[in-house]
């Protein structure tokens, strides 16, 4: 898998991609991450890539050509599953929408910055809009990398035991299960019994009936 992330501030997220579980994958050669600056494609002397908006609302845009240019320049070397915009009015990436991506062979994310992108790229460019929560952040980086990190830690081999990844929250549409480690009685706060009893069958059909109630405290609307 390759993913190209669009970027104002592409340092920003250098170090996020230089550790842990995406380092390895990347070093493994199972996912190439790649950064671009936005400025690089503006043919403004100063590297400008945003102006004032029509209509004379209040703050900067990022412009059309700068973003179709870099697009472009991707799209002329390779085929790309979806060009992806991060913006906190699009579609509400969860679980499933990162297993579906982690199937996907290339991936342009272009991170939103100032009051957003032109409308046109939206409508002419970009195949799927995603965001992490109903709020706004300074720019799209922050979600770019979240995104990221779900997808390639579902791509096997990223982690050492694949079933893991397989067990996260959400998987199922359930939170996950309390988890324990040694030693079984720390300050006086036990272990479950039930989780030193050796019996399998019983362990697993604790662990969904924790998870079942925790989902149901917690988050009910995942049971809809």
């Amino acid at each position: 898998m390759r993913i190209d992330i669009i970027s104002v501030l592409p340092t920003m997220m250098e170090g996020f991609f230089q550790e842990s579980i995406l380092a390895r994958a990347q070093k493994k050669g199972l996912v190439d991450i790649q950064l671009h600056n936005l400025r690089d494609y503006s043919t403004d002397k100063w590297r400008r890539v945003d102006d004032y908006p029509y209509g004379g609302s209040a703050g900067m845009v990022m412009q059309c050509e700068p973003i179709d240019r870099c697009i472009s320049a991707l799209q002329a070397q390779r085929h790309y599953d979806e060009v992806i915009y991060m913006s906190p009015d699009g579609e509400t990436f969860n679980q499933h929408i990162a297993n579906e991506l982690s199937l996907k062979g290339n991936l342009i994310m272009l991170c939103g910055h100032y009051k957003g992108i032109d409308q046109r790229i939206r409508e002419h460019l970009i195949t799927r809009e995603l965001s992490i929560g109903d709020y706004v952040l300074t720019g799209g980086e922050l979600a770019a990398a979240a995104i990221t990190d779900a997808i390639v830690r579902l791509i096997p081999g990223s982690i050492s035991d694949e079933q893991s990844a397989l067990s996260d929250c959400f998987q199922d549409d359930l939170l996950a299960a309390p988890i324990y480690t040694r030693p079984a009685d720390y300050k006086g706060w036990r272990v479950p019994e039930i989780l030193l009893s050796g019996n399998e069958a019983k362990i697993r059909q604790w662990e969904f009936e924790q998870a079942m109630e925790r989902t149901k405290r917690l988050r009910p609307d995942l049971l809809k």
